[in-house]
């Protein structure tokens, strides 16, 4: 299990870090909010990228009025933690309740897949993976003449073909990176189910840790998930 004290004195420096130096304590009921996520297994980056998103929401409304307290990223926090371990298909450790998650038109999602692997476009890839990239926005941009309408097997075999398109770009990456950089996300990964590994067969385990490994990854090129 995750030590609940480490677990508040990180978050803690990393929230004082987001506010530019100024330090908000983590402590009474804050403490056991965030003591609540320790215990549920919400890993560090999971939890960092939640302060993170509720910080760019913050700024995007203009200049920073007060330093930002944890209790307001909980909810970023928590829907994050809730899409990652149904990605790597952890279970629950029965602390809390899921919320109901929302979901985007399938042309919504399309138009954001395409923004970002645009995006990535412009960085100057590796030349592989601009190829891929070029591929997959080609094809996305094809298919979304059609997804607003797609219904039954039609909407099927486009989810189908996103979840191809999604499995050939993380292979790219895969062989785009250097043996210690892929050895550092899988010891990552690792860490990341540690908390819930007591509860899961060996196989179940090891497709956890590749999930999570495939979604570090991810987020080190800044790839979209193609699938809805």
């Amino acid at each position: 299990m995750i030590d609940e004290s480490s677990y508040c004195r990180e978050i803690e420096t990393y929230l004082c870090r987001k506010n530019e130096g100024h330090l908000i304590r983590i402590v009474g009921p804050a403490f056991e909010q965030v003591c609540g996520w320790a215990a549920q297994g919400v890993p560090l980056p999971i939890a960092f990228r939640g302060i993170d998103q509720y910080f760019e929401r913050y700024y995007a409304k203009g200049a920073r009025r007060r330093p930002v307290r944890i209790e307001f990223c909980e909810a970023d926090i928590l829907d994050l933690f809730d899409a990652w371990r149904r990605a790597v298909g952890v279970p629950s450790l029965g602390v809390g309740e899921e919320g109901a998650r929302k979901h985007d038109s399938l042309a919504s999602h399309l138009d954001r897949a395409i923004a970002r692997l645009t995006a990535l476009r412009a960085g100057n890839p590796p030349p592989a993976l601009d190829a891929a990239l070029d591929r997959a926005v080609r094809e996305l941009d094809a298919g979304r003449a059609g997804a607003k309408q797609s219904r039954g097997p039609l909407r099927a075999a486009l989810v189908e073909r996103l979840a191809a398109l999604d499995r050939e770009l993380l292979e790219v990456v895969r062989r785009a990176i250097d043996e210690p950089r892929r050895a550092a996300l899988m010891a990552e990964a690792e860490a990341e189910i540690a908390p819930f590994a007591s509860r899961m067969p060996p196989d179940a385990k090891a497709s956890a840790i590749e999930a999570a490994f495939q979604r570090l990854l991810r987020d080190a090129f800044g790839l979209p998930v193609l699938t809805p």
